[in-house]
């Protein structure tokens, strides 16, 4: 069965706004989505988005937009061998996901896979992590905590399902997650309208 979504969050990082159209199947994701952001100058930014089983990234092709020109980015993923535009990346090798800079949609991989947003657990993870609007890549560590079912009944956004600590180096955020594994609220980054 196929869960059709159509998320829009305000992203307060980049005073902008991100709308995705997403398909979640058993195991499998696929996203489409459009970014239009301020900081750290205007910017209009689409992307493409699949996943093979297990929520798995295989495949994030990013193009970027501003007063400089654009930019393109294909990141390919064959079974933790991590290609750029065709060029192996050896430092992510062993990666699962794609981290796509300012966007909360690329969090639900792995509280997916580890069904962190209904069940307890902590887990590490290497991300490819595309920096924007410049769609630079690094290689990031990053951790997913399961804090707790989240208090209340939620909005017009549907029911909240969970709390989870996100963490990256130096940095800490305890992010709301709905039933579907899809990012309520990212404090100080970004939260969903609908």
């Amino acid at each position: 069965m196929i869960t059709h979504l159509v998320p829009t969050w305000e992203v307060s990082a980049s005073r902008g706004v991100e709308t995705a159209w997403i398909e979640l199947g058993d195991g499998t994701l696929r996203a489409r989505g459009r970014v239009a952001g301020l900081v750290p100058a205007p910017y209009w930014l689409d992307y493409e988005l699949d996943t093979g089983p297990a929520w798995t990234t295989r495949r994030l092709a990013v193009r970027a937009a501003s007063a400089e020109g654009t930019r393109e980015l294909e990141l390919l993923n064959d079974d933790g061998r991590w290609t750029v535009d065709g060029r192996h990346r050896p430092e992510l090798d062993g990666a699962l996901d794609c981290d796509l800079g300012l966007s909360p949609l690329t969090n639900t991989m792995p509280v997916l896979r580890h069904r962190l947003h209904r069940e307890p657990g902590r887990h590490g993870f290497l991300m490819a992590w595309v920096r924007v609007p410049d769609l630079t890549l690094h290689p990031s560590h990053q951790t997913y905590t399961h804090l707790g079912p989240a208090g209340g009944d939620d909005d017009a956004v549907g029911s909240a399902a969970a709390t989870v600590r996100y963490e990256s180096g130096d940095f800490r955020s305890d992010l709301l997650f709905d039933r579907h594994g899809l990012v309520v609220d990212y404090p100080d980054l970004a939260r969903r309208h609908g």
